[in-house]
C-alpha cells in the first residue's frame, strides 16, 4: 500500500501515473493545493476495493479504503492535517473529525492504519533543538493533546515504538541551508496503527536519502 499527501494535482492532471500498473491506485486532489492518494497492490486485494472520502473531510485531505480480502479485514487511511499556520481552530476541527472517526474502528473492532503527513510533533523531542520555539504551531499543547486523543484510540505510534530514545528521529525538514543534510527537522509523518497490527511489525523506517520532497517516505513493513 502506499498512501501520499500532498499531491497538488487533480486526477485530470496526472496523466499516465493515474493508472500504475499492479495497483488499484485513487486519486483524491485538485490543482496546486492539498490532495491526497491511496494505491493497493493487487497482491493485497485482487479485487479492487472500495475508497471512501469521510464526511469531514476537506481541501482533499482524507481518502479512506477497507481491504476484506485480507484476514483479519483492516482500514486504511491515507491523511493530510492542516498545517494549521492560516485557521488554528480548523486543524483542531480536522484532529477532532480524525479522533472520532479512530474511535468508531476501534469501537467496531476493525484494526486501522493511519499513515500521513499528520502536522503534530507529538514532543519535543520529535523537533531537532535547533527548530524548537516557543508555542509554535505544529507543537501547541492543544494540538498535542487533541493528537493524543486521536492514537488513545488503540493506535500505537510505530516508529516511535520501535525507537523511544532516539533524538535525530525526523521525516521533515525546513527546504534550505541543507538541513534535510545535517538532519535539522521535525518528525511529522507518521503510521499510526492498531495494537493488533502493531504486534506484527518487523520495521519502520525514515527514508531520508530518498525523493526530493522536503518529507521522507516513512516505510512499515508488517507480517
Amino acid at each position: 500500500m502506499l498512501c501520499l499527501q500532498e499531491i497538488k494535482a487533480s486526477p485530470a492532471q496526472l496523466g499516465l501515473l493515474a493508472d500504475i500498473a499492479g495497483y488499484h491506485c485513487y486519486w483524491h486532489g485538485d490543482k496546486g493545493y492539498s490532495g491526497v492518494a491511496l494505491l493497493v497492490s493487487e497482491r493485497v486485494a485482487p479485487d479492487c476495493p472500495s475508497y471512501v472520502v469521510p464526511p469531514f473531510d476537506f481541501e482533499a485531505r482524507i481518502v479512506t479504503t477497507r481491504l476484506t480480502a485480507r484476514l483479519p479485514e483492516l482500514a486504511v487511511a491515507s491523511v493530510y492535517v492542516p498545517n494549521g499556520g492560516k485557521d488554528f481552530e480548523a486543524k483542531l476541527r480536522f484532529l477532532g473529525d480524525l479522533e472520532a472517526f479512530a474511535a468508531s474502528h476501534a469501537r467496531d473492532g476493525v484494526p486501522l492504519v493511519i499513515c500521513g503527513d499528520l502536522n503534530v510533533a507529538r514532543t519535543d523531542a520529535d523537533i531537532h533543538p535547533k527548530e524548537r520555539k516557543l508555542n509554535q504551531i505544529g507543537a501547541r499543547p492543544d494540538e498535542r493533546a487533541q493528537f493524543e486523543r486521536v492514537i488513545s484510540h488503540d493506535l500505537i505510534d510505530v516508529q516511535r515504538t520501535l525507537n523511544p530514545d532516539a533524538t535525530d528521529l525526523f521525516t521533515w525538514w525546513p527546504p534550505w541551508r541543507d538541513l534535510r543534510k545535517k538532519n535539522v527537522g521535525w518528525r511529522i509523518d507518521y503510521v499510526l496503527a492498531s495494537t493488533a497490527l502493531h504486534a506484527r511489525t518487523a520495521s519502520c523506517i525514515v527514508e531520508r536519502e530518498v525523493g526530493t520532497s522536503d518529507h521522507a517516505p516513512v516505510t512499515w513493513t508488517f507480517t
